[in-house]
């Protein structure tokens, strides 16, 4: 393993699975569960194809444990671990993440130690040939968040319950290394703990010393360096732990074989003691002072300190080999493409200042869940790894392919990366406005369709997630033409096309069909013929219209197509032919469009007519899937990237009909509903032919929000509607 190999060999990419098992009151939160891990054990040979040899990987203690404490379930270990041996991937074994072990025990339960200690040996005997080991995840941070802040249990809240479950945790570290090297001498403890470091102005000094030392306190207990002259001796002691219980830890240091330094852009923390400038809810304090406590990423103009200075503070402390084993950004998949770049710089630069630094972990392979709420509530809040699990199948994302160039020493080649992350742009800043910055570096992103929605709200995201484009209108590239394309190609050298251009409307398609044909059909195909010559990948939009509406449950993307009209028939016919020219187009079918910035949607209309006191007219029988135009321009943005190819429905989760659209609308809005006039389709004098269903569903993955929050966020986006 890379523990034992030369400093200077190469950096070496590691992975890690979230696999937090913590209790919040009488119930546990299972992130192996949430992810579909826990009975989905082929994960396995995902992570292997992306040539990673080292994993983090959870044999809980909780997973095990049964109803005697003397007796072990091992049908989890025995089927997992035994299995990475056979692909030739190395465990570091975790026994408790972010938990507080059984229900016979807690954190600050006298037998915590012992008991974890009496389980980790048992693991040893059944795979001795398991060498790394981490038998409590980060302490510091699970004893603050389940004995100092009271999130987690047993949800205490005081200084001296903290003390007791960090000593507990660090106890138990000592006793289960103790009782794994009885079993296998050469096993090594892989100690995580979250490298923050904490920031202020001069008046809170004195909080953010107390703050920057106690960051130390796992390692420094583990390598029996406390005692009353230690920076937080003094505070241990008023805690109410003894000199013998400091003593115990000088007696029996068990230093580190590898510091895991788990490094996220909020480890770095900011206390601001003017706290007018922020919401109540940030602000708390100590006794002596009140403060807001926020990501100094936000905060300091010339940025954080940074991960390479941190490894160097932590090297120069400790002097003991260093791997980075939590690198993970919860956001939109080009900045999480480039976070991990950036930490993979990060360790090779702090090489270069002579840290010893072995490996970089993509954490959080499968996605974490409810990260949002410290994993307090079961929401579902997802956001994706190395793979997407929303689908039947997980997915691999722009994450894998970076990870799989990083993993076997390949240069990346993701087009993002030509771009500074959120987190280096002036725009993070709270409270500096920013400079207006020049154009983006790195080739563009050509979006065809300047003057429709989609290609606004595309480009809308793009210069959100700081995403160089090209918005082009027909003046600039005809899509149908095939020699105004390729100069335009050539011109701007993009890494891919966004088709959001079309002929738009439904009803004028019915006596227009030449010209539907033209913008629908022939100008995808010519983007698509062009995309496939010069290798790069194309991305067009299709519609609900391509079914004809006899089923009554969801379509999905294997289903087949029988357009009614002529709208809906030239886009069946430019997916065939799409996917004919570049067969690894892809093509996205969505629902009616509804977005904040877009004056000619129906959503708007019907609130502006109730708004005025009028009443507004919608179709009863028509049954639809709804799409938000920042959720599903976001998500082509996210399966673009993940290099996805074929059909996808993006639409908001749940079906409705129009009038029932508009009603719910009203409602959020504070309007009358009733003022909605729900009319049968037939008698609205529709020339083109609609299906009477056509609700979206995905059988790839990927869903987008519910119908429901994509209402609420459009009616929060929006300025108060005027009268009619």
């Amino acid at each position: 393993m890379i523990i034992d190999r030369a400093a200077d060999a190469p950096l070496e990419m590691w992975g890690g699975i979230e696999c937090t098992y913590n209790r919040v009151g009488d119930g546990w939160l299972d992130q192996l569960e949430f992810s579909g891990h826990r009975s989905r054990p082929d994960d396995l040979e995902r992570i292997a194809a992306l040539g990673i040899r080292t994993v983090r990987y959870p044999a809980l203690w909780e997973y095990a444990a049964t109803a005697d404490p003397a007796k072990f379930d091992w049908s989890w270990a025995d089927d997992r671990l035994p299995r990475l041996q056979t692909l030739g991937i190395r465990p570091i074994v975790g026994l408790v993440h972010h938990g507080s072990g059984p229900r016979h025990v807690d954190l600050l339960h006298a037998d915590f130690a012992s008991a974890l200690a009496g389980y980790a040996g048992r693991v040893a005997e059944r795979f001795p040939w398991v060498r790394d080991y981490t038998p409590v995840n980060e302490p510091l941070t699970t004893a603050r968040f389940s004995a100092l802040y009271g999130f987690w249990y047993p949800h205490a809240r005081t200084d001296r319950d903290f003390a007791t479950a960090m000593l507990n945790e660090c106890r138990a570290t000592v006793l289960a290394m103790r009782a794994i090297r009885e079993v296998q001498p050469e096993a090594r403890l892989v100690q995580t703990e979250d490298l923050g470091k904490t920031h202020t102005r001069p008046k809170l000094a004195y909080q953010a010393k107390f703050e920057n030392e106690r960051r130390w306190l796992t390692f420094d207990l583990l390598c029996g360096r406390v005692d009353r002259r230690h920076p937080m001796g003094k505070y241990l002691l008023r805690c109410g732990v003894t000199e013998r219980d400091l003593a115990w830890f000088q007696e029996n240091p068990c230093p580190p074989d590898l510091l895991g330094i788990n490094h996220y852009v909020t480890s770095e923390r900011f206390l601001d003691d003017e706290i007018a400038r922020y919401p109540a809810e940030q602000c708390g304090g100590n006794k002596r002072h009140r403060y807001a406590d926020v990501e100094a990423v936000r905060i300091l103009p010339e940025g954080n300190d940074g991960p390479a200075k941190l490894l160097k503070e932590a090297w120069d402390r400790f002097r003991i080999p260093i791997a980075i084993t939590e690198a993970h950004l919860g956001c939109t998949r080009e900045e999480q493409v480039r976070w991990l770049h950036h930490m993979w710089r990060q360790a090779y630069a702090a090489r270069a200042s002579g840290v010893d630094v072995r490996a970089v972990t993509a954490w959080a392979l499968l996605g974490s869940f409810d990260w949002d709420s410290l994993v307090t509530q079961a929401r579902g809040r997802y956001e994706p790894g190395a793979f997407d699990v929303r689908g039947p199948v997980p997915h691999a994302t722009a994450l894998a392919t970076l990870i799989r160039e990083l993993a076997n020493d390949l240069p990346p080649t993701s087009p993002v990366l030509a771009q500074p992350g959120w987190w280096e742009r002036p725009e993070r800043l709270l409270f500096v406005p920013p400079p207006a910055e020049p154009r983006l570096p790195g080739k563009p992103l050509l979006i065809a369709g300047a003057r429709g929605r989609l290609g606004q709200a595309i480009a809308r995201m793009c210069e959100v997630r700081a995403l160089p484009y090209r918005l082009l209108s027909r003046d600039e590239m005809d899509i149908s033409d095939p020699a105004s394309v390729a100069d335009l190609f050539e011109q701007h050298e993009p890494w891919a096309v966004v088709n959001a251009a079309g002929f738009a409307s439904i009803e004028t398609a019915e006596t227009a069909r030449e010209d539907c044909f033209r913008d629908n059909v022939l100008g995808p195909v010519v983007l698509a013929e062009r995309c496939a010559a010069v290798g790069i990948p194309f991305v067009t939009f299709s519609s609900d219209l391509v079914f004809d509406g006899e089923r009554r449950t969801f379509y999905r993307e294997g289903d087949a197509v029988r357009p009614l009209c002529v709208y809906g028939e030239t886009k069946a016919e430019a997916e065939r032919r799409v996917l004919h020219a570049h067969p690894s187009s892809f093509i996205i079918r969505a629902g009616a469009f509804f977005g904040p910035w877009d004056e000619r949607n129906f959503l708007v209309q019907a609130l502006r007519s109730l708004t005025a006191g009028d009443r507004f007219c919608a179709a009863s029988d028509s049954i639809i899937s709804p799409t938000y135009l920042p959720d599903v321009a976001h998500a082509t943005l996210d399966l673009l990237l993940d290099g996805a190819t074929g059909v996808w429905h993006l639409a908001n989760q749940g079906e409705t009909t129009w009038a029932d659209f508009a009603r719910e609308a009203a409602r959020r809005a504070g309007l009358d509903p009733l003022g909605i006039d729900a009319r049968p389709t037939h008698t609205l004098g529709w020339r083109a032919a609609r299906p009477a269903y056509s609700a979206l569903a995905s059988e790839r993955g990927h869903p987008l929000p519910p119908l429901e929050s994509a209402l609420d966020r459009f009616l929060a986006a929006r300025p108060p509607l005027p009268a009619a």
